[in-house]
């Protein structure tokens, strides 16, 4: 692929997370359905009119199911006949699919057309419109689709969906950004060797590590389609992650014995050294929500444990319970959107599976078991993790609700690495 259709496909996923604003006041109200709080609420996606209708009917359906907050009910496009398309939903039949709301979707002229249904009361709860672009520019079609699947599960139950979020990922030596849901894979760097990954809070700047000579540091811009350097030179740069600010980029580097954390400001000028690790590696950063600590990877016990210190470097402490195992070892580690634990992988009886510990009390939970799991990286939700199996045989990418355990299958074909899940987008 060129260096023109790379920026070509960088500019189309920029343009994903144009806002998505609603033409009403009620943005962001929630609806008070009648369902039991304990449960899932169902929702029925009504069959809708119109050009591109029915594949609307099928994202939004797919979004609220993998949402995991909603039961997505699914039933066949004509099981509600012509009084599913009519202004009044047949209540009855909606009633006794256990559907708490039905939502139908109409293309317009300019854009998208919501109706949201209250079964239980027979009214409609809400109307709104959406402005989107025509199904010809599809990228950008689907990404209103996917924002209006977030705002409506807001609307619902109070909570944003995750529909109109990216997953960036390493295959072949390139860097690929798709959608939420595994469509839209698109390569957005030229071949060549690279590691890890992490987006910028804002969701336009990528920064991921080169290991071809010389090691260096890059920053991927969305809007222009260009990497840039941020650091270089002998030795070894990995594993950047961003300050929740946005404003700097933290990263392990190192030339002979061991590496350490530095960091440095996004507009450039070098790095300062934060981690003091006597010659052990330590590496993997990601902060918390705050930005005022710092969890990290290090073998300064003899083999990698997960630790955490202040963001200057100080105060470090040891976060997992030190084993004395000589096959223990503990990595990758991610802090939860909601602050309140941190996603890693251990080696468990010689397999790599992932663990969360609770930050209030340390308690540590194996979250998988099927297969060789490693790489977590959090939704925004704080709910969802993407990560790297080969429960399937390949190593590709896998979604797990970490409440229920429920997985899904993310990508296919050729092996995929390095996961890193997007900021919401606006």
């Amino acid at each position: 692929m060129s260096t023109m259709t790379i920026r070509r496909a960088l500019g189309a996923l920029l343009l994903l997370s144009a806002p998505l604003a609603a033409q009403d006041t009620t943005r962001g109200v929630r609806i008070g359905l009648t369902y039991d709080p304990g449960s899932k609420p169902g929702v029925v996606v009504l069959p809708g009119r119109g050009a591109g209708a029915d594949s609307i009917r099928i994202i939004l359906q797919r979004d609220l199911d993998f949402g995991d907050r909603v039961t997505a009910i699914v039933l066949d496009p004509d099981a509600l006949g012509e009084a599913s398309r009519a202004a009044s939903p047949n209540w009855a039949v909606l009633a006794k699919l256990g559907a708490a709301a039905a939502v139908q979707v109409t293309p317009t002229a300019s854009g998208l057309h919501l109706a949201v249904y209250d079964v239980a009361k027979q009214t409609t709860a809400l109307i709104r419109d959406y402005p989107a672009p025509q199904m010809s520019d599809m990228r950008n079609w689907r990404a209103a689709v996917h924002g209006l699947s977030d705002d409506l599960e807001q609307s619902l139950i109070g909570t944003r969906g995750i529909a109109h979020t990216r997953v960036a990922f390493e295959r072949g030596g390139r860097l690929w950004v798709m959608d939420s849901d595994g469509e839209q894979a698109t390569p957005v760097t030229e071949s060549g060797s690279l590691q890890s990954t992490a987006w910028s809070p804002s969701g336009t700047l990528i920064a991921y590590n080169s290991i071809t000579p010389p090691a260096r540091i890059m920053l991927l811009d969305l809007t222009t389609g260009r990497s840039r350097t941020l650091v270089s030179g002998g030795g070894v740069f990995i594993s950047p992650t961003f300050t929740p600010d946005g404003a700097s980029v933290v990263y392990s580097h190192g030339i002979e014995d061991g590496t350490d954390l530095y960091i440095a400001d996004v507009s450039g000028g070098g790095g300062r050294r934060l981690s003091v690790g006597r010659g052990s590696d330590n590496l993997q950063p990601t902060f918390s929500p705050d930005g005022r600590r710092i969890a990290f990877m290090s073998a300064r016990a003899g083999h990698p444990e997960i630790y955490t210190m202040d963001a200057d470097g100080t105060n470090v402490d040891m976060l997992t319970t030190l084993e004395v195992s000589s096959s223990a070892y503990r990595s990758s580690p991610d802090w939860s959107p909601d602050g309140r634990s941190v996603a890693f992988q251990s080696r468990i009886a010689g397999t790599y599976q992932l663990m969360t510990i609770n930050l209030r009390d340390r308690g540590m939970k194996q979250i998988t078991s099927d297969g060789q799991n490693t790489d977590p990286s959090w939704a925004p939700d704080g709910r969802h993790i993407v990560f790297v199996s080969n429960r399937s045989g390949a190593r590709v990418l896998w979604v797990l609700d970490a409440e229920t355990g429920r997985t899904r299958q993310l990508t296919r074909g050729d092996n995929a690495r390095n996961p890193a899940w997007s900021p919401r987008l606006p």
